[in-house]
């Protein structure tokens, strides 16, 4: 999964709770003369509250309250539940042009930037403005105003804005605020940002206070979330889920119809993955997947993408990409803040299976310049900068091995502008290393990256993770790693640390070691870790043929291939093969062209390579038993020279070998970066399908 993420409401300020209603209605009765007091002996709030009837409130909610009066307020929160947001931003701006001193027209345009448009910056300066208008220190001053709606829903705001942009020091100062002046219970809402500082012992205790003192189910489910939070802060797997069920029984048991928060479903399933459940996992995955939850942070098709992957469930993989655009459609702006970079990354880790790395590089990049909101999850922005990083420097590699294939069939005229591209592609690759190297350049931050789904943490998949031994270097890594072990990190499957064993021995060119962890890690590790198992099976292959153990070594890359067909082309590789032409002048064109290609080296030991032209032109990457691996046909453009088709050929070949053969249009592409233009009618037709199968579920 990628980070635990953070139950706390999108808006903290709505509903108002039940107290602060009760005590807004005793002091304006207090106001009104209906009650009395002195100041020497002023009567207790809660003395007042059995003393008064409160009939159940008619009046429709602005803003989480319902005793808002004011015209121009009510027209923008009109216009919001109208979805008229243009008109919202219009009315409060106006408003703000007429009464820059009104806490309540700042409050409003605070409101529509922060909800409607997710401009947190903005947002928090007219908040701020808010507050140097009010100000208040007391409850009677706040009452006397007549601002104090606003001054609470301020501090409210702030508290949340606060969080989302990473100051939780400055979050937990304003719920204090609240507690202090309002009498507000604000217990639950402090676990979160004390988890975010690391605060682990911190929130425990309050997160126990809440579960001792609240009957609230909601309160006791974001208590018993910090719990298995803390549970999950250590090195170590935690040995139950009970903390975790908790806090989604106590949610069930308070959601409305068609109102559940999948993040519970969706840290439930992080949870099962962090103790190797992966049935289990996905079974919470499915569950939320039910749910289409636009104030969700939890985007449960970015964890089922994630899992699919990793297990090689490749149309699987693709038909979650979809469902994933289509929730991503659905998302308010808020949440789109929050999670843009998760949608960027694990978009990227697709198209680099599928072979689109220019893609990918793309999404990276965006995914590292910017900024993301990441108060609603575990992880810092530090983090995931550092994933960014590494699979931006991996994209960059893939692109670089792509346009060499390209290159290599090429003369050398046509190949000088993509030589220097190339070039370029290699540059940019060490600079995304080098940045990726100085994020995760930390003991501590290492060895939790090296703990299988390690929770609380950005994801990394386990198929990405073996690329920080050639990141950090050799000799670190193996000390990590071992520190790692004594630490318990492993104890739960041993082959994740022999599939790192497997990974240093190759570095360190130790054949016969590669062979030994590589074959314990195949062993051992579950049989969900597809990818991960396709690149340790490439690592043995090399060795084996290494030491000319060539039958076991065409297997173990017979395995790679099937397993994870861009494995060769991520590792820089190449597979053994022996040419067998028709005799044909397209073939001799061809062989040419495969044998300059950096993913085939001769060898006479080695796969099959078949070229012919007898109908249509086709290559096939064959067994030494005759069996197809990879074939591709070509129907010959007679308009064009036997060069031209041969080289077409070799480029669709390479294409097809070492991608995932999906074909995944512009359109689409275009999407994941955030285009909300759809290039074409189609584009409109597959979201809509795909929205309604969601639907159906």
């Amino acid at each position: 999964m990628d980070q635990y993420a953070s139950t706390d409401p999108i808006y903290q300020s709505k509903p108002v709770p039940g107290r602060i209603c009760r005590v807004l209605i005793v002091i304006v009765s207090m106001l009104l003369g209906s009650m009395t007091y002195s100041q020497d002996d002023p009567p207790s709030i809660d003395s007042q509250l059995d003393q008064l009837a409160i009939p159940p409130s008619q009046l429709p909610r602005c803003f989480g309250l319902s005793d808002i009066v004011e015209p121009r307020a009510l027209a923008v929160c009109d216009a919001l539940n109208l979805k008229l947001n243009v008109r919202a931003r219009e009315l409060a701006e106006n408003w703000v042009r007429a009464e820059p001193n009104s806490p309540a027209s700042q409050f409003a345009l605070a409101e529509v930037l922060f909800t409607v448009e997710a401009n947190m910056p903005r947002a928090l300066f007219h908040l701020n403005r808010v507050e140097e208008l009010t100000n208040y220190t007391t409850l009677v001053d706040a009452f006397a105003s007549g601002n104090v709606q606003w001054h609470y829903l301020a501090l409210s705001q702030l508290s949340y804005v606060h969080q989302l942009m990473g100051d939780q020091l400055q979050s937990l100062q304003y719920l204090e605020k609240i507690n202090e002046i309002y009498g507000q219970e604000v217990e639950s809402l402090r676990g979160w940002p004390l988890i975010k500082l690391k605060e682990f012992d911190l929130a425990r205790i309050s997160a126990n206070l809440v579960l001792q003192n609240s009957e609230d189910e909601r309160e006791r489910s974001r208590a018993w979330n910090t719990l298995c939070a803390v549970e999950l802060a250590s090195l170590q797997p935690i040995e139950s889920m009970t903390y975790c069920n908790r806090a989604i029984d106590e949610e069930e048991g308070a959601a409305l119809l068609n109102d559940y928060d999948t993040v519970y479903l969706s840290n439930a399933s992080e949870v099962s993955l962090s103790l190797l459940e992966m049935e289990q996992a996905e079974d919470y995955l499915n569950r939320a997947t039910r749910y289409l939850n636009p104030d969700s942070v939890a985007d449960p098709w970015i964890y089922k993408l994630y899992i699919t992957m990793n297990q090689g469930r490749f149309d699987e993989a693709r038909t979650a990409l979809d469902r994933m655009l289509v929730w991503r459609e659905s998302q308010n702006p808020i949440v789109a803040v929050m999670n843009r970079a998760e949608h960027f990354l694990v978009s990227a880790s697709f198209l680099l299976l599928a072979g689109y790395a220019e893609d990918a590089i793309r999404l990276t990049t965006t995914a590292l310049n910017q900024p993301d909101r990441n108060g609603s999850y575990s992880a810092d922005a530090a983090q995931k900068d550092a994933i960014a990083a590494l699979l931006n420097m991996m994209a960059n590699r893939a692109e670089y091995q792509i346009q060499r294939e390209k290159i290599a069939t090429m003369d050398l005229t046509d190949s000088l502008r993509p030589r220097i591209a190339a070039t370029a592609l290699q540059v940019d690759g060490w600079r995304a290393a080098r940045r990726a190297a100085s994020l995760f350049a930390d003991f501590e931050v290492l060895q939790s990256r090296l703990r299988p789904y390690s929770p609380l943490d950005v994801h990394v998949p386990e198929w990405v993770e073996p690329e920080l031994i050639a990141l950090m270097g050799t000799g670190v890594m193996s000390s990590v790693l071992e520190q790692a072990n004594a630490n318990g990190a492993f104890q739960l499957n041993q082959g994740y640390y022999y599939a790192y064993r497997a990974e240093i021995a190759a570095l360190e060119s130790e054949p016969e070691q590669t062979l030994a962890a590589g074959e314990r890690a195949l062993a051992e590790l579950p049989q969900q870790e597809v990818l991960l198992k396709a690149r340790i099976s490439a690592r043995m292959a090399a060795a084996l043929w290494e030491l000319d153990q060539h039958a076991d070594g065409l297997a173990q890359y017979e395995l790679a291939l099937q397993w994870d067909p861009s494995i060769i082309r991520r590792l820089a590789s190449s597979l053994p093969v022996t040419f067998n032409g028709d005799g044909t002048d397209f073939a001799g064109q061809a062989e040419k062209y495969l044998a300059a290609s950096p993913r085939f080296r001769r060898d006479t030991n080695g796969f099959i390579l078949e070229i012919t032209a007898t109908n249509d032109l086709s290559v096939c990457l064959k067994s030494r038993a005759g069996n197809s691996l990879s074939c591709y046909n070509l129907a010959a453009a007679e308009s064009q020279s036997s060069k031209w088709n041969s080289q077409q050929l070799v480029q669709q070949f390479h294409t097809e070998t070492f991608g995932l053969g999906y074909d995944i249009s512009k359109a689409q592409r275009s999407m994941l970066l955030g285009s909300s233009v759809y290039l074409n009618a189609q584009t409109d037709t597959d979201i809509q399908q795909s929205k309604e199968a969601v639907l159906d579920r």
